[in-house]
């Protein structure tokens, strides 16, 4: 229980950032640029970049998967990810870990289920040669009453090629964002307004 109200103590220091014009709400982590202030995002997404390393988080809005069961459909994101990315071949892309998120610790209360997959996918950046071995964390919440699936992507680059555009983002000596950030913007993402789902 002491775990829990430390956590509530954090989250109080920690102001909540409006999502889809204040119809979601999540704890953003430090040091993030709201990327569609830079260039066009698709409506179904909200993109964080941070500010000094490769990372992004991207909060997104997809299509509930009705044929695809609950302890499948963090795996199946992933895929549709990678097959996004390019990583699909064999040795591209690996699962670690899939784990069933209690909703007790979440704000989202209005979802199914819950889920959280940890993995790796070799990717490269704007059609390069050079690939990034990139660590994938993805949050997903099911939402069958509103067709929809909810996901939150945080990309954690691990080792970068020289030959990368985002080479020059490597090794600066920032704060880098941690599992424990994504995992926070997990648990405190929250519904104000159903109306999104439309």
């Amino acid at each position: 229980m002491l775990h829990r109200e430390m956590q509530s103590a954090a989250g109080s220091a920690n102001e909540a950032h409006p999502l889809f014009g204040g119809a979601l709400s999540a704890v953003i982590p430090h040091s993030a640029t709201d990327i569609s202030e830079l260039r066009e995002i698709p409506d179904n997404q909200e993109v964080f970049a941070h500010a000094h390393t490769d990372q992004s988080l991207i909060v997104e809005l997809v299509e509930y998967q009705g044929q695809v069961a609950d302890q499948d459909a963090a795996r199946y994101h992933f895929e549709d990810i990678a097959g996004s990315n390019k990583a699909l071949e064999p040795g591209a892309f690996e699962v670690t870990s899939v784990v069933a998120l209690p909703k007790s610790e979440l704000s989202l209360s209005e979802c199914s289920t819950a889920w959280m997959l940890s993995g790796t996918q070799c990717v490269s950046k704007f059609n390069e040669e050079a690939r990034n071995s990139v660590t994938i964390h993805l949050g997903l919440f099911r939402l069958p009453q509103f067709s929809t699936d909810v996901l939150i992507t945080f990309n954690d680059p691990q080792s970068i090629s020289p030959e990368s555009s985002s080479a020059c983002a490597v090794g600066t000596h920032q704060q880098p964002w941690m599992v424990k950030d994504f995992q926070h913007l997990v648990q405190t993402l929250t519904l104000h307004n159903p109306g999104l789902f439309g």
